[in-house]
């Protein structure tokens, strides 16, 4: 089974979506693939306009109205936001294209990391209000999930990180895909398309129906030791991830977290009107994937 979301790297609602995402795949496990075709949200800030939210002309005045619309979002969807120096274009930089051409040169050189990238630009975007179409941003969080910095740089620079974000603005004209996130869920010779946000029912419903009941849910107990390894996997998740991938009431949560932040095994990482959730590393880890060592 393979979901397919068409996105773009700062759209709020594929931001909401990530606690979803996060709970197929743990309910799934390896019979499910989640894979991602960029949209490209905004070729230019200043010709584009979404009446309904008022976005689009003057790069600072759709800051404006981009940051409460996110916070609005965020009410319904729980991830964090920020919008304390929020600013995700300017004058100079009016487009949405560098974050999706950032995507394509990732995943040219590793899927895996580039899907890390994809989650670092979504929070960078959304939680600390970095303007993610800078090449400068964009470097540091390459690095940060890291990638291969000047390869990174050459792909996204000599054009081929282009044609194959080209290439996915082709699929997603193909599918109708013009609203993000839209959803493409395959099983062999069967597919259905869903359009927009969408709670974890209807995909596990659509996930039965297209694979005739062949790809069945596995049961995920919400104890302590499956919570911390959900953590690690997901490197720093939001509360709303972990309650949706344990199904676990308001309660149940605070209640989990209370006792892992008391055994000193989890920290809180402010970011806008919510946090992130960490393992405690002490007093130094280093993750032999990306060079990284932190405290």
């Amino acid at each position: 089974m393979e979901i397919i979301e068409f996105t773009d790297p700062v759209c709020t609602w594929c931001w909401g979506s990530e606690p979803i995402l996060r709970a197929l795949e743990t309910h799934f496990g390896n019979k499910l693939k989640i894979s991602y075709v960029m949209g490209g949200l905004v070729k230019d800030i200043t010709a584009f306009y979404d009446s309904y939210n008022d976005i689009g002309g003057d790069p600072v005045n759709s800051n404006k109205s981009i940051a409460a619309h996110w916070v609005e979002a965020s009410e319904r969807h729980g991830m964090p936001v920020k919008t304390d120096g929020f600013k995700l274009f300017t004058k100079e930089h009016t487009s949405t294209y560098p974050q999706n051409i950032a995507y394509k040169a990732a995943q040219l050189q590793d899927e895996v990391k580039a899907n890390r990238f994809l989650r670092r630009m979504r929070e960078a975007s959304a939680a600390e209000a970095q303007q993610t179409n800078l090449t400068e941003v964009l470097v540091e969080l390459a690095s940060e999930t890291g990638l291969d910095i000047s390869r990174f740089l050459d792909d996204f620079n000599n054009g081929k990180a282009k044609s194959a974000f080209e290439a996915d603005l082709y699929t997603t004209a193909q599918y109708r895909a013009h609203g993000f996130p839209t959803f493409l869920i395959k099983y062999g010779e069967k597919s259905a398309l869903l359009r927009g946000y969408q709670s974890y029912a209807n995909f596990r419903a659509i996930i039965n129906q297209v694979s005739n009941g062949e790809v069945k849910e596995k049961t995920v107990t919400p104890a302590e030791e499956n919570v911390l390894d959900f953590i690690r996997r997901n490197s720093s998740p939001a509360p709303i991830e972990i309650k949706m991938a344990f199904d676990l009431s308001d309660e149940e949560y605070e209640r989990t977290e209370r006792s892992l932040m008391e055994k000193q095994l989890i920290h809180k990482r402010e970011a806008g009107n919510g946090y992130f959730i960490s393992l405690k590393n002490n007093p130094l880890a280093c993750d032999m994937e990306t060079g990284v060592c932190s405290q």
